[in-house]
């Protein structure tokens, strides 16, 4: 959700600074994703205006315009805007104005002629991504005022991230409620006045399917103008919330959206047959939707029709054949309710997500389609004239939403947050938040209201006190009870000890959703089935993750995104394996890195990671676990990673673990830059780690060999290494590969690999004829066992 400052300081009063703004939302639980300007950097642009134009004698596409910008003086202008005409106001750029680009407008000249400043197009100073010619502005936009000024431009959109239960912070109007609570300041909603119908024209309304649609409210609007103009300052609004404006009543739809939270939709009155049928899909049916997809509906997909054909999928997207147009003069405003449970994964299902998908499938407040609807017809009839019909609602009661009453005791708060809040502040937060209470001895009672549907438990008023309140003010103290701490084995390698490690070694530490979407974890982690939740919050949490990798693999997407080239993330958790009741919850360890290998820094080449420098961050874990463990790596393919980069990990002979490249077709797939590698490592490894023991040093001299043998490329170097300790028996000490080697001299299909082996004795020295009856039996175990041979 994208919050204009200027916007929301209209409904609520607001904290001093954008930065306490930011910091007390995302304390209260709506967390602030970014803080940006509404516009880049420019100045010396103000409103101009072409009070003559002719077309330049010299050049076809251009046009020599007489500019008014306040001073005494008008400007000679030459334009290449094909929408350049006489009376049209637009921004001007005067000479030294400069562009966000960093361009300085001079005076220059084009063709012949002398060019003093810039008329410009809303692309050319940050408004908008594409333009066909100049900003048109208002008639009565004021000639000469600094643009920026009187665009309102040095405004701050501030984009929170919501959690999918926080579906009422989707509206400037939640926004708002939830700053008043946070700043004590009073809310000043729009008045809403309902709109006298000027005629009894309406729309039949037939609810088939009312468990999925308990509420539809319709007006029919006759003889708008369809060529009316949105005016400014909704477009603006739009454009600062991420909608691009598209025609009048669409954006008025939109606009209500943003502000009050409810969706809504406009047919164009003269295409739909009979009246509405809110139905299932039937069989064969399809639809051609608003974005030119032609979709084929399941039969059961909640669908709004007339009496002939489905118009639009219901809360998703509207139909191209009943769209509002050009030619539109009367109109059908639709406002309806639509069960989240009837619209959870639809919209996916097709391939499409909508702001109208998002909010319908977390939940919309069911008693505000009315006034949506009559908010919307004064918007049209201000702007674009027409005359309204009476408002029709059609509604199941029995199938609207409950609210249910709640109790919370304070005693009970302040126990589970240890504070020592009084019940009367509890009782005004709970107020703000629009759930008034009654006291009844020891306990509050609430009514939660009609946009709050996450509120059923005394857990979740706890909870809402506590984000009021501030979680940076919840007190962090030692109990006054002695603790009992349990004896931990020291057999078990400490989480933390873990955690600490991985942080030393340059990662951070990630903590994600359980839920994931079912696709990415079923390409992730194959081998597994993901339990599905019955009633899944959205789409993408439509499932409980049976790997790390789905939710670190997002959080990756979500840092690239953001212009993070360098991303290191470690998690630990559960993952969730099987049904239930036999469900299995096993704890695991997992990382994710991309980008350069070490920050970038003068003293060395920047280079991209590589599969060994994870492999490290594996050893440097298993390390743990002490010499006497034999943890090893084995190359074999894993679905979800690189055919040629992927390893299991084997600890004891049991395999523990993956780590290897991602496959690059998912990296395509999920639009990575570049090469992404991953780990994942049960924890039920860390449980037994071998205990330090003494070990005394032998007083007598090592002796160090080494030995280059010629192997089958399939041959790896923990199969030789075994090898020799097995034949070379208690005088090996230890031994460790210092070369690979593949070229001339050595076979195609084979390798060099050299190996450096220490020999030493605890009791005496070992003389040349035991060195070599060691390497004797070493190369003769080779020789047999993997068919090596010395390399010439």
């Amino acid at each position: 959700m994208r919050i204009s400052e200027h916007w929301l300081s209209e409904w609520v009063g607001l904290p001093d600074s954008t930065r306490e703004l930011a910091d007390r939302l995302t304390m209260a639980g709506l967390e602030v994703d970014a803080v940006e300007s509404a516009a880049p950097e420019f100045s010396g642009v103000v409103v101009g205006e072409i009070i003559d134009c002719a077309p330049h004698s010299d050049a076809e596409r251009l046009s020599v315009c007489t500019v008014a910008d306040g001073t005494d003086e008008p400007k000679t202008v030459v334009c290449g805007a094909p929408n350049a005409a006489t009376g049209l106001r637009a921004p001007f750029a005067q000479v030294g104005a400069r562009l966000p680009e960093g361009m300085k407008i001079k005076a220059t000249r084009l063709r012949g002629v002398k060019s003093h400043g810039m008329l410009c197009a809303a692309k050319e100073l940050g408004l908008s991504e594409e333009s066909a010619g100049l900003m048109p502005l208002p008639a009565d936009a004021p000639v000469g005022a600094d643009l920026r000024e009187w665009m309102d431009l040095d405004d701050a959109v501030i984009d929170v991230e919501l959690t999918p239960n926080r579906s009422d912070c989707l509206s400037m109007q939640g926004v708002a409620r939830e700053v008043g609570v946070l700043t004590g300041q009073p809310v000043t909603r729009p008045t809403i006045e309902p709109v006298a119908p000027v005629h009894e024209s309406t729309l039949p309304t037939e609810l088939e399917k009312p468990a999925a649609c308990p509420r539809y409210c319709g007006r029919v609007i006759h003889g708008i103008n369809p060529r009316a103009a949105t005016p400014l300052w909704l477009a603006e609004r739009l454009r600062r919330a991420g909608i691009r404006p598209l025609s009048l009543t669409v954006d008025i739809t939109n606009y209500l959206m943003l502000e009050l939270g409810q969706p809504m939709h406009a047919f164009d009155r003269a295409t739909l047959s009979g009246g509405i049928r809110v139905r299932g899909a039937a069989e064969g049916e399809s639809l051609a939707l608003l974005n030119g997809e032609t979709v084929d509906l399941t039969a059961g997909t909640l669908v709004i029709a007339d009496h002939d054909k489905p118009v639009a999928i219901a809360g998703v997207m509207g139909g191209q054949a009943t769209a509002v147009s050009d030619t539109t003069v009367d109109i059908f405003l639709e406002s309806a309710f639509f069960a989240p449970s009837a619209l959870a994964g639809c919209a996916r299902q097709y391939g499409l997500h909508t702001d109208s998908s998002h909010r319908f499938e977390r939940g919309v407040d069911p008693q505000r389609c009315v006034e949506a609807i009559e908010r919307a017809t004064a918007l049209i009839c201000a702007h674009a004239g027409g005359e309204p019909g009476p408002v029709s609602e059609s509604v199941e009661v029995a199938h609207l939403p409950t609210t249910p009453a709640v109790s919370v005791r304070p005693a009970r708060v302040n126990a589970v947050l240890g504070t020592a809040i009084e019940a009367e502040t509890m009782q005004q937060m709970l107020t703000r938040l629009g759930m008034p209470s009654l006291v009844d001895g020891e306990a509050l009672h609430v009514t939660a209201p009609s946009w709050r549907f996450d509120i059923a438990r005394e857990v979740d008023l706890i909870e809402e006190i506590a984000r009021i309140h501030g979680y940076d003010r919840l007190p962090s103290r030692r109990s006054a009870l002695p603790a009992r701490i349990p004896a931990e084995s020291e057999s078990r390698v400490a989480l933390g000890r873990l955690r600490a490690l991985l942080v030393d070694r340059g990662y951070h530490e990630a903590i994600t959703y359980s839920f994931v979407p079912a696709d990415l974890d079923a390409q992730l982690d194959p081998d597994h089935t993901a339990p599905a939740l019955a009633n899944p919050l959205s789409a993408d949490m439509a499932v409980m993750r049976t790997s790390l990798w789905p939710g670190l693999i997002r959080a990756l997407a979500h840092n690239r995104n953001r212009q993070m080239s360098r991303v290191r993330l470690f998690e630990t958790g559960l993952r969730f394996r099987g049904a239930l009741p036999d469900l299995e919850q096993t704890p695991g360890i997992a990382g994710v890195v991309t980008g350069p290998a070490a920050p970038k820094h003068w003293d060395h080449t920047e280079r991209p990671v590589d599969f060994f420098d994870i492999k490290g961050d594996v050893e440097a874990l298993l390390a743990t676990l002490g010499a006497d463990r034999d943890c090893r790596f084995e190359s074999t393919p894993h679905p979800a990673l690189h055919p040629g980069q992927s390893a299991r990990i084997l600890c004891d002979d049991v395999a523990c673990g993956w780590v290897g490249a991602l496959h690059p077709a998912t990296v395509r797939q999920l639009d990575l830059d570049g090469a992404v590698y991953v780990f994942e490592i049960d924890q039920a490894v860390f449980s037994a780690r071998a205990l330090p023991a003494f070990a005394p040093l032998s007083r007598y001299p090592s002796i160090r060999r080494d030995l280059a043998i010629v192997v089958d490329e399939s041959v790896s170097a923990d199969a030789v290494r075994d090898v020799i300790a097995a034949a070379a028996g208690e005088a090996l000490e230890s031994v460790e590969l210092f070369d690979v080697y593949r070229g001339k001299g050595v076979s195609d299909g084979c390798k060099s690999l050299a190996m450096g082996l220490i020999l030493q004795d605890n009791s005496r020295t070992l003389t040349d004829q035991d060195v070599e009856a060691v390497m004797t039996a070493v190369m003769r175990a080779l020789s047999d066992t993997l068919d090596a041979g010395l390399r010439e």
